[in-house]
Parts: C-alpha cells; structure tokens; sequence
C-alpha cells in the first residue's frame, strides 16, 4: 500500500483493545488485532508547537485535503508516483 497525501503526519491505529464488541460492515465482531487504521492529518498537539504546520482556520478560509491510498498486488503499479503526486498538487 502506498499512501499520498497533502497532510504532514499520518496516525496508526490499531484494534489491540477491541474485545468483539464492534462489528464489521458484515455484522461480523471485530476482535484484538484484527482491524488497523492510517489517519492521514496534522501533527498533534500543532498548535503547541510553532515549528509545526498550523492548524488554525480563520473564518471565512477553506480547508482541503487530499488522501489516496494505493493498493496493489503488483510490484508494478500502472500510476506513478510522480503523477499522483500532481493530482495531489491541483
């Protein structure tokens, strides 16, 4: 998997706690170490530390943000890496 993105950091999540109480889109219980999640986003604790990108929106500004995520059984992929990198930029 390849990950593209406009934001700075990406946060992992893991399942390690999950008990099965959660399901999956099936209705199937989701147990420890079963599921995982990329967040792509701002660096935590941003606003505490100038040298960060900003996360402060004025009114009246837009926020956007692009993520792509590449899956691909190949070593291969039919996508560059530079052009995906051009969509991200538009």
């Amino acid at each position: 998997m390849k990950v593209f993105t406009t934001e700075p950091g990406v946060q992992f999540f893991t399942a390690n706690t999950l008990k099965g109480l959660d399901k999956d889109r099936n209705g199937n219980p989701i147990n420890a170490r079963e599921a995982f999640c990329f967040e792509t986003q701002h660096f935590p604790d941003s606003p505490n530390h100038p040298n960060f990108p900003t996360t402060v929106l004025k009114p009246g500004e837009k926020f956007e943000s692009v993520t792509v995520y590449q899956l691909d059984n190949n070593s291969y992929s039919s996508t560059t890496t530079a052009e995906l990198h051009q969509k991200l930029s538009r």
